[in-house]
């Protein structure tokens, strides 16, 4: 016997609206969260964050909540066996994120000595310090996306996230015409400033914008 495929209401102009006034004491507080950590975290949470990042890319962030807690005290010294070995069963990949984690930490110690704040700081365009994240080939696991989620979870800000629920959200609100994940840098610039022009016409920060979209789709507000 087939089941009904459920109907999902598409997403309109007035939902985002009525959630982010719904929400947004919540969205802000958790960006509020995210401006903090950059405010005073080390180098070792920096890197711990960017890790996150690498575990999240085409999985979920609570699948990268849990790979963290599996491998943080492996995270300065731990080797690649030793990290793929705490992720078995843990994440969908372990073999690929234990080979991105050690081959990146060995260019950011080889490179910046591990100085992460020092080096993000250095940039005073923030389209250029996420292009570095973005197309150093010795940074393994972050593309445009990941490097826009790091980049916003560690608090900076005017980075869009286009994860699945953001496309998708742009579509049934007509900002674009295909969900399929920007492949390179100039369409996910094109992206982006479609969603950030969305944002200004309805005077809602960037940054709120994609909390907004992200919990409407998923039902959470989380990093």
């Amino acid at each position: 016997m087939s089941r009904k495929k459920q109907f999902v209401e598409p997403l309109t102009i007035e939902k985002v609206i009525a959630t982010h006034k719904e929400r947004k004491l919540e969205i802000r507080a958790r960006l509020a969260e995210f401006a903090r950590i950059w405010q005073s975290a080390s180098d070792e949470k920096l890197w711990e964050e960017m890790v996150f990042c690498f575990f999240t890319a085409g999985c979920s962030a609570r699948m990268g909540l849990r790979c963290i807690e599996k491998v943080r005290p492996l995270l300065i010294n731990g080797s690649q066996e030793e990290i793929e070995t705490a992720l078995l069963g843990s994440h969908r990949y372990p073999r690929a994120r234990a080979r991105y984690i050690v081959a990146t930490r060995e260019f950011l110690k080889s490179e910046i000595k591990m100085q992460i704040r020092q080096k993000l700081a250095s940039f005073s365009d923030p389209v250029e310090r996420r292009d570095w994240l973005a197309k150093e080939r010795r940074i393994k696991g972050l593309g445009y996306k990941e490097a826009s989620h790091f980049l916003r979870n560690i608090g900076f800000k005017g980075y869009a996230i286009l994860d699945k629920h953001i496309l998708n959200s742009m579509k049934e609100l007509g900002l674009i015409d295909d969900v399929k994940p920007p492949s390179t840098r100039s369409r996910y610039l094109e992206i982006e400033d479609k969603l950030k022009n969305f944002s200004a016409s309805l005077e809602i920060e960037l940054d709120e914008m994609d909390l907004v979209l992200w919990s409407i789709k998923t039902g959470e507000i989380l990093k």
